[in-house]
């Protein structure tokens, strides 16, 4: 078991280690003694990308069904021993990878080791119809839930389905359809566990109060007989131009509250220069009220009540950005494109001031410190970077990356990509509604008398 424990400059004090057992297991161990707690952070190389048409939501199904007990753990047992030690523990799945993480007392930190690794190594011991059909179930309410049956709950599906095209490994989203969920059999879940579920396609971090000797120990008793398996097919080629080329439009009929306006622009991939530049672009435009964007919108047209503009990183694909405005009432979907248009111009031609550009750097700054300040947080981006980039250092030298891009650069990324031929553009229209009867108020009242 080979390590390397050379931390890399400009990292602020924060630092890592990564190891890799014989079966590929990679592991990265970050000590931080401040409070006695340790993070368990495993990352699977597989999401929504890896999926075949016909098989949506199979990456989110699993996630659930790794939650329904493996061979020494029975049904809910996962969740009632970490919780049951004082812990918090969650998982989910996105286009590029599935994850799984417990936030322990440092004392309990071999309890969430050992599950993680029954899990990763038996899961198919406790894998049957019965658990099967009851996770389906879960993610298909889920989907009603956060999807069909929210103002706004399809947005993000419609989006990614213009911004990425038919047949693009990331056109469906992570929680796949209704009928690819309901055509999954218990053979699809088996082949995808045997297939992508294996020491050599994860990434396990530790971070927290530990000891690093002891910690390779358990992770090496508990982890190291699993074997590995080499069958694991690569995701499907995500390169697009930098461009869609036009103008996509789908103007949607909904009983949403209000009106809305939702851009989608292509942007670089995440890990990039580019990709940071336009994060900074994002937030000095749209990233809170004191963005110019909100200033514009909300403050001096009055045409909006909410008015943001986030990013949505990919590392196999072009990043998304997202324009999301909700429109006052009475206000014209047209006449606020006009002023995005017009504010976008005019960013593209001056760039960011510079008062703008401290202001970008300094949230994104504090965001990126609020994420690496917590061991949940710290061990989740080390997952990231060495599973999507390679390199787990990547994540302690972030904050450094964002601040060495000069205004130039978030000007011409913006010139370039936030432009009328490169956007998705999503229209929300409430359903109209008859008119209540004027006495109908009256008539309620007098009934209930």
């Amino acid at each position: 078991m080979g390590h390397t424990a050379t931390p890399p400059p400009a990292t602020g004090g924060l630092t890592a280690t990564e190891h890799r057992l014989a079966n590929g297991l990679r592991v990265v161990l970050s000590e931080d003694h401040l409070t006695p707690v340790a993070a368990v952070c495993l990352w699977y190389d597989v999401g929504s990308r890896h999926e075949a048409k016909g098989r949506t939501g199979l990456a989110h199904l699993f996630e659930h069904l790794m939650f329904q007990g493996s061979a020494q753990v029975k049904g809910n047992g996962h969740f009632e021993l970490v919780q049951g030690a004082g812990g918090s523990l969650n998982g989910t799945t996105s286009f590029e990878r599935t994850n799984y993480f417990e936030t322990m007392p440092a004392h309990e930190l071999e309890l969430a080791l050992w599950l993680e690794a029954d899990r990763m190594g038996s899961l198919l011991a406790a894998l049957d119809e019965e658990s099967m059909e009851n996770q389906r179930d879960v993610v298909k309410n889920e989907r009603r839930q956060r999807y069909d049956n929210v103002p706004y709950g399809t947005a993000f599906e419609r989006m990614t389905a213009m911004a990425f095209p038919e047949g693009h490994p990331y056109h469906h989203t992570p929680i796949g359809s209704m009928a690819d969920l309901d055509a999954a059999s218990l053979e699809d879940a088996r082949e995808f566990f045997r297939t992508y579920y294996a020491p050599n396609n994860a990434v396990l971090s530790v971070v927290g109060d530990i000891d690093p000797e002891q910690t390779l120990a358990w992770v090496e008793k508990y982890f190291g007989s699993i074997p590995g398996h080499d069958g694991k097919r690569p995701p499907r080629d995500g390169s697009l131009p930098d461009l869609i080329g036009e103008e996509k439009r789908e103007v949607v009929e909904e009983d949403v509250p209000s009106r809305a306006l939702m851009n989608g622009y292509r942007l670089p991939h995440d890990g990039t220069r580019g990709a940071d530049a336009a994060d900074l672009a994002l937030t000095a435009l749209g990233g809170g009220e004191s963005s110019r964007l909100y200033a514009r919108l909300v403050r001096h047209d009055r045409s909006a009540v909410a008015a943001g503009f986030g990013m949505l990183r990919l590392a196999g694909a072009p990043s998304l950005g997202w324009l999301d405005i909700k429109a006052s009432s009475g206000a014209e979907i047209a006449d606020i494109q006009a002023a995005v248009d017009e504010e976008l111009r005019r960013f593209a031609e001056e760039g960011p001031s510079e008062e703008e550009m401290e202001r970008a750097q300094a949230q994104l700054e504090r965001e990126w410190l609020d994420r690496l300040a917590t061991v949940g947080g710290r061990a989740d981006e080390l997952c990231r970077y060495a599973v999507l980039f390679g390199d787990p250092q990547l994540a302690l030298t972030a904050v450094s990356r964002v601040l060495e891009v000069t205004r130039e650069e978030v000007r011409e990324v913006a010139a370039q990509r936030l432009r009328s031929d490169n956007r998705a553009v999503l229209v929300y229209e409430p359903l109209a509604h008859e008119d209540e009867p004027a006495n109908a108020a009256n008539d309620d009242e007098e009934a209930g008398q």
